[in-house]
């Protein structure tokens, strides 16, 4: 029996294939505690990747499958936290121990504070860990139904489809790609975690700037 690690996107991807991005993107997009440690971005570009093909070498992957089975997962995972939230989401983000945790829901609470359900809802999907806990916390936060259906399917749809259509893009003009699949995460991990970076900064420079004027 073959192990699998669903921490690792290449071992998720040559085990489960196309079904497994839509399991690991369901609970990476809205179950509290297990999403936080699931690959997002780290599995959705290579699967585009190995959707192309390299060389001589078939494709790995059928592209229409993972984008399917992408967008199912961002979109059902994110209405399943969404419900999470609003039958007892605040008791859960309140109650956790976990650090990640808790920055997380309060971050996803300034968010949607500060830039509105839609444009919060949107950018959020980008941002690893929050994404996993804004679902949660704005069924929490009583966001209307509409307005969050609306915008997680938007976001899931921009997030889930750029991603795999980049992966699968840069696979196609570049030769045997996939044999630099783990630098190529990093460097996935690495542009994922600059919003979140900026949002930092921008959060502290306006605490500096408060305390100033005080």
């Amino acid at each position: 029996m073959m192990a699998v690690n669903p921490t690792d996107g290449a071992s998720v991807l040559a085990t489960f294939g196309a079904l497994g991005v839509l399991v690991v993107i369901f609970a990476e997009s809205g179950l509290l505690v297990v999403g936080f440690f699931l690959p997002g971005d780290t599995l959705l570009f290579p699967a585009g990747v190995l959707c192309a093909g390299s060389g001589d070498k078939a494709p790995q992957l059928v592209l229409w499958q993972v984008l399917v089975c992408a967008a199912v997962g961002a979109i059902a995972g994110a209405q399943v936290g969404f419900v999470i939230g609003r039958h007892g989401g605040r008791a859960l983000l309140t109650r956790s121990s976990n650090p990640r945790l808790k920055r997380g829901a309060a971050r996803a609470e300034e968010l949607l504070a500060r830039y509105g359900h839609g444009k919060a809802i949107v950018l959020g999907r980008f941002v690893p860990v929050l994404r996993t806990v804004l679902h949660p916390a704005a069924g929490a936060l009583g966001v209307p139904v509409r307005a969050f259906v609306l915008w997680q399917v938007v976001g899931g749809l921009l997030w889930s489809q750029s991603l795999v259509l980049a992966g699968y893009a840069l696979g196609s003009s570049v030769p045997h790609l996939d044999r630099w699949l783990l630098p190529l995460v990093a460097a996935v991990v690495v542009v994922s975690l600059l919003p979140l970076v900026t949002e930092i900064r921008r959060s502290r420079r306006g605490r500096r700037s408060s305390s100033a004027s005080s």
